[in-house]
């Protein structure tokens, strides 16, 4: 059985994949059921799909004409992706949503947002947030931990005699760049432009501006720490 699996998954994968053989057999038998019932919610989602789509249960998508999937995407148990938006969404190949996310596309009724776009080979951690009013691009290869947070709108403030919520907002997007590796709890706010290659440390706050390709930043506001070069 672990043999097949690893056949399997390479060939959705594209690329070599071994489980590791530590794993109970009881294990890959509940987690390959699991991912049949997975393709089967999927084959039925009325978004637009590429290839096999893995749904999680209890997973709410919302304007499903938006919505664009490569193959082999994965969204995990108890998301929310709304792809209100004038560009909707695109998730690459192999682009894999972690438990309990939300992607939100639009946040005011009032000013439809842009969208998001991920490369191929993505991976968002469990309980993210991203905010893609004002646009999201991220690049193949790019990997994130858990509780990463995108919000890529920010709100006008500048009139003091009206309330700041009636100000509007205004958008610049987000922008990451290929092979990246984004820590736990990271927040990304609109304007950032993170180039290829970048390690961004967790808990970090990347503040509107350009980083180097290769930079290894973190703190609040994130910083340069080294280059990987």
């Amino acid at each position: 059985m672990r043999s097949i699996l690893n056949q399997l998954i390479s060939k959705l994968k594209k690329e070599p994949y071994e489980l590791n053989r530590d794993i109970p057999i009881l294990y890959l038998v509940h987690l390959s059921i699991t991912r049949v019932f997975m393709m089967l919610r999927g084959f039925f989602s009325m978004c637009k799909k590429k290839g096999i789509f893995f749904r999680g249960y209890n997973v709410k998508m919302l304007c499903s004409s938006k919505i664009n999937l490569g193959k082999s995407v994965t969204i995990d148990h108890n998301c929310i992706v709304n792809g209100l938006s004038t560009n909707g969404i695109m998730l690459g190949d192999n682009t894999s949503i972690g438990k309990s996310c939300i992607i939100e596309c639009t946040g005011n009724l009032r000013l439809i947002g842009k969208g998001l776009i991920t490369g191929k080979n993505v991976g968002l951690g469990s309980n993210s947030f991203l905010g893609c009013a004002g646009g999201i691009v991220i690049g193949d290869d790019t990997i994130m931990g858990n509780y990463v947070s995108f919000h890529s709108e920010n709100h006008n403030y500048e009139n003091i005699n009206n309330p700041i919520r009636l100000q509007g907002v205004n958008h610049q997007g987000i922008k990451i760049g290929n092979d990246c590796w984004i820590g736990a709890k990271v927040t990304i706010l609109d304007g950032a432009n993170l180039g290829n290659g970048c390690i961004v440390a967790a808990g970090a706050v990347l503040k509107a501006g350009n980083y180097n390709d290769y930079g290894i930043y973190g703190g609040v506001p994130a910083k340069l720490i080294k280059m990987r070069l």
